[in-house]
């Protein structure tokens, strides 16, 4: 059953949780941006979202899972920013190494992502469940086309996810340089199979900008880029 027969087929009590839930996620972005994670509140998020404070409870456990949410969406969307770059690509190889590369520059420069990054077990799994579809799909294209060679696409990936949190906390914190991000898109290709000669070619092809971002995706990281200062 896809998502859409799934909704079409739910009952109003699922129908109410469902729109409560988005209600609360979409609020919380709205107020996140506003103030900042940590001022945020979730009495004036549930307020936002029209939902009784108690309640708000009944979907996430804490402000920090409701955050978590929020920022699986905003993983969600880059994800699909990068696709739109990458369906021009001819070379499924490249598609993923992109990817990889454009989620790294992202984590290490975004407010957004660093707020997550101290907490990698956290990061890595939301980025497997939001980001994991299109680069596990990515992964089998290129194995369909000879360029890859692995036996399982999902491991391949679970262990990706921590290799690029690893790498931009490090960035991060000042212990690596962020042009070590080339030389991780050459381990990521090599993990697959690529030797590391045709690795770096791939690494060193010119990157396309992504698509703009939403004016409220603009307005979110320049609140936390201005509550972190």
């Amino acid at each position: 059953m896809n998502a859409e027969s799934a909704v079409q087929g739910e009952t109003r009590s699922e129908r109410r949780k469902r729109l409560n839930r988005q209600a609360l996620i979409e609020a919380g972005y709205q107020i996140m941006a506003e103030k900042g994670i940590d001022a945020a509140t979730m009495s004036e998020i549930a307020n936002r979202a029209d939902v009784g404070a108690g309640t708000a409870y009944n979907y996430f456990a804490s402000k920090d899972e409701l955050a978590m949410a929020v920022m699986e969406q905003v993983m969600d969307q880059l994800a699909k920013r990068i696709d739109a770059v990458t369906d021009t690509f001819s070379d499924p190889a490249q598609v993923y190494a992109f990817g990889h590369r454009t989620v790294m520059q992202v984590a290490t420069t975004d407010q957004r992502w660093r707020w997550l990054l101290r907490r990698s077990e956290v990061i890595a799994d939301a980025m497997y469940r939001m980001i994991g579809p299109y680069a596990i799909r990515d992964l089998r294209r290129a194995a369909a086309a000879g360029r890859f060679k692995f036996a399982d696409a999902e491991l391949v990936y679970r262990l990706a996810t921590h290799m690029i949190v690893g790498l931009s906390l490090a960035v991060c914190d000042g212990k690596v340089d962020q042009t070590k991000i080339d030389e991780t898109v050459v381990l990521l290709l090599c993990m697959v199979g690529m030797s590391r000669e045709e690795a770096w070619e791939i690494s060193q092809r010119p990157c396309p900008a992504l698509p703009e971002e939403s004016a409220d995706e603009k307005l979110f990281v320049e609140a936390l880029s201005q509550n972190s200062a």
